[in-house]
């Protein structure tokens, strides 16, 4: 990979939301997740312009959180998560999380994920070794 000049290159979240920090780039992951694969996909469920979409497609594949490989029909390629991309789930469903409890008012519709049986998914909730809730209060950077 290309160093991309990293913005705080000791810093973990810097160096994420360089790979990974804009808008489209997090859609289209989000979207890889709930299945699409090609750029048609991608451009329909998120009303990308397409030189957009191909940029951030290029970036996600050079980052290793996106691979190509040839479709099913042999004519054209699709985006698959990686490792790396499906690593990301956390990070989207907390994100999710956060939306569902802030960026609607009350009793706004919007989509819920659920799991295989139809059951929505608990709240992610990060706790410490002991079992404690962690949370801003409660953890500490150390610096390098």
């Amino acid at each position: 990979m290309q160093d991309p000049g990293w913005t705080d290159p000791a810093c973990p979240v810097a160096r994420t939301l360089d790979l990974v920090g804009d808008r489209w780039s997090l859609l289209v992951v989000r979207d890889a997740m709930d299945g699409a694969r090609s750029f048609t996909e991608f451009q329909r469920r998120t009303g990308i312009a397409r030189n957009i979409l191909t940029d951030r497609l290029r970036k996600l594949v050079a980052h290793g959180l996106l691979a190509q490989r040839a479709a099913p029909s042999g004519r054209r390629q699709e985006y698959v998560l990686t490792d790396a991309g499906r690593d990301l789930f956390p990070v989207i469903l907390t994100l999710r999380q956060w939306g569902e409890r802030h960026a609607f008012a009350p009793g706004e519709a919007h989509s819920t994920l659920v799991d295989r049986h139809g059951v929505r998914v608990p709240e992610i909730v990060p706790a410490g070794a002991d079992g404690a809730r962690l949370d801003a209060e409660s953890t500490l950077v150390r610096k390098v």
